[in-house]
């Protein structure tokens, strides 16, 4: 497989307002209840990683609207659950930044918080936190011969050039976010719904007004989560609840800067804040052009 991600990024950042087609996320059995578009599921190992490192405040938690007897209703919105748990994933957040994909104009996008806003490569990109799925991507459309993001763009830019060089489909796929098996691993259940139902966490995600307690919450229940079961260890949560609570990255510190000069999406960027002092000088890796 192999992929030109020169220029795009359109797996990275929310390209809808510049002509994306339908969002099939928000389609289906299991509806995402964000309005994050694409957002990329991270494994329980993967989350303690980034909790480990000091990242914890990257990442937040994606519910979904369900129907049937598998659902709970938190906060007037009936979730997709497990025994009356809210069954939920984990991703990297996305944040509005100056950007210029496809060979446009420079605009307000919400981009993957690592996305390097000049450059448009991940600032993680080889590094131990970059995700599997980031690294395999678009694997798994192939597999089940579903259109990619690269073909998206292609269809819809054509002019920014040919994306998916390669189709063959990777050989390290890692398994399927909401197959067989990812309960504990990839889904996650959160054990204390009636505390959660009284916190409002749960309407200020789905109104992209979630507080860093409230993505908190969530994360932690993920990183103390056991593979194959509905198990939290409560020890493990705490700690990991703490350790997001404390975390005080430039991711978290960039997003704040991003979205106090963001217009709105799709705006164009008449004046933005440099992205060197926003991210770089407070931590964020450096990338390279292209051309290097």
């Amino acid at each position: 497989m192999e992929v030109n991600c020169e220029g795009c990024a359109g797996c990275c950042l929310d390209w809808r307002p510049l002509g994306a087609p339908d969002d099939r996320e928000r389609e289906g059995r299991y509806r995402a209840l964000d309005e994050t578009y694409h957002l990329v599921p991270l494994s329980r190992d993967e989350i303690r990683e980034f909790v480990d490192s000091g990242l914890g405040d990257a990442l937040v938690p994606r519910l979904f609207a369900a129907e049937g007897d598998r659902t709970a209703t938190i906060d007037g919105h009936e979730v997709a659950a497990i025994g009356g748990r809210p069954a939920f994933l984990v991703g990297i957040r996305k944040v509005p930044k100056p950007v210029a994909p496809f060979d446009g104009d420079r605009v307000w996008l919400d981009t993957c918080a690592f996305l390097d806003p000049d450059s448009l490569k991940c600032r993680i990109h080889g590094t131990d936190r970059y995700p599997d799925r980031c690294r395999t991507y678009p694997g798994h459309n192939l597999e089940l011969d579903a259109e990619t993001e690269c073909e998206r763009v292609e269809r819809v830019h054509g002019d920014a050039g040919e994306r998916l060089v390669d189709d063959v489909v990777p050989e390290d796929l890692p398994p399927p976010p909401l197959g067989r098996g990812a309960l504990g691993s990839t889904v996650f259940l959160h054990h204390d719904p009636d505390t959660l139902a009284d916190s409002g966490a749960v309407d200020r995600l789905v109104g992209g007004a979630a507080t860093p307690a409230d993505r908190a919450t969530f994360v932690a229940a993920a990183a103390a989560s056991a593979p194959g079961t509905a198990a939290v260890n409560a020890d493990r949560y705490e700690r990991a609840r703490e350790g997001v609570l404390a975390a005080d990255s430039w991711v978290g510190a960039a997003a704040a800067d991003w979205g106090a000069a963001a217009g709105d999406p799709g705006d164009a960027v008449a004046d933005a804040p440099d992205p060197t002092r926003v991210e770089v000088d407070r931590g964020a890796p450096e990338t390279t052009d292209w051309n290097e």
